[in-house]
């Protein structure tokens, strides 16, 4: 059972909808104005542009175009280039010693060859290889053609026995002399 009082009743539903219609039209009824005459435009020599009252001014700074090449690598490091270059076939005949030598570049340049010590010799198909060590403990693994040494020594072989070292520099009479040192390996006790 519904209610009687709980539904609109149709009178006040009408009401309603003809007040709407009502409010919508109100807008619309306005006085008439008669429609305004457009002027022909007046034929003059040059148009002529009204000049603005005051001059636009901005806070923003005025910005610079980009340069073309705004990447600038001139002044930076080469990634590729190696920290230091090494010159492994100096002229010791010209009496002069590698820098490395001078400066202590290389550990394995900053020691006599008589001070290392051959732990292991590697013999292969391709190339014969040592491990030497120096007397800080730094073990440096040799090939034939390397230096070695403060004299910049030249390892011309190695054998299972040892590695010969072939070492140039001049005497106290300016000439050159050549001396070949081995470096063994130890004895087994």
């Amino acid at each position: 059972m519904i209610r009687r009082s709980l539904l609109p009743n149709s009178r006040f539903v009408a009401i309603i909808v003809v007040m709407g219609i009502v409010a919508a039209t109100l807008p619309g009824c306005k006085k008439k104005e008669p429609p305004a005459t457009v002027a022909p435009p007046a034929k003059t020599a040059a148009p002529q542009q009204p000049k603005p009252v005051q001059k636009a001014v901005s806070s923003a700074l005025k910005l610079q175009p980009p340069p073309v090449n705004q990447f600038d690598f001139s002044n930076k490091k080469d990634p590729f280039k190696p920290f230091l270059v090494v010159k492994l076939h100096p002229t010791p005949a010209a009496g002069n010693v590698s820098r490395a030598a001078q400066s202590g570049g290389l550990p394995i340049h900053s020691f006599d060859v008589g001070q290392f010590k051959l732990i292991g010799v590697v013999t292969g198909d391709r190339q014969n290889k040592a491990m030497v060590v120096d007397p800080s403990g730094k073990g440096y693994v040799l090939k034939v053609g390397m230096t070695i040494g403060k004299n910049n020594g030249r390892i011309t072989s190695i054998s299972n026995t040892g590695v010969d070292v072939l070492e140039q520099f001049r005497d106290d009479n300016g000439r050159v002399r050549k001396e070949t040192i081995k470096i063994t390996l130890p004895r087994k006790q």
